[in-house]
C-alpha cells in the first residue's frame, strides 16, 4: 500500500519477511544512509504482520552509528519475537488491515 499510495517517492519494495526488510535496511545503513523512522514503530510485533516500511535518507553520508545501533537492536528484537511467532493463514482482509496499519505509521513522514 505504501508503494502504491506514495507516487513520486522512491520506494524500494522487497518481497520478503520482516527480518528481510530489516536486513536490507541494515545494508543500506552500512552504505551511509540514515534511519528516518524506527524499524519497530507501532504496536504490531514482528511475526504478527507481513508488512514493514522503514524510511531512510535518500542521500548517503558517513556511517551513522545511531542508525546502525537502532537497526542492529531491532534485528535482535525481531529474532526473539519471530522465534515465538506461530504460523498463521492470513485472510485477504487481514492482509489489507496490516497494509493500512503500515501505511498509517509511515504517512506522517511525507
Amino acid at each position: 500500500m505504501v508503494r502504491d499510495k506514495l507516487p513520486g517517492h522512491e520506494v524500494e519494495f522487497h518481497e520478503t519477511d520482516y527480518m528481510g526488510v530489516l536486513t536490507a535496511v541494515r545494508d543500506k545503513i552500512h552504505l551511509g544512509h540514515e534511519l528516518l523512522t524506527h524499524p519497530l514503530a507501532g504496536s504490531v510485533k514482528p511475526g504478527e504482520t507481513p508488512y514493514r516500511t522503514v524510511v531512510i535518507t535518500r542521500e548517503k553520508g558517513a556511517l551513522d552509528e545511531k542508525s546502525l545501533s537502532i537497526i542492529e537492536e531491532s534485528i535482535l528484537t525481531c529474532r526473539k519475537l519471530t522465534a515465538k511467532a506461530r504460523e498463521r493463514n492470513l485472510t485477504e482482509k487481514m492482509l489489507v488491515d496490516f497494509q493500512i496499519i503500515d501505511y498509517t505509521l509511515i504517512i506522517g513522514r511525507f
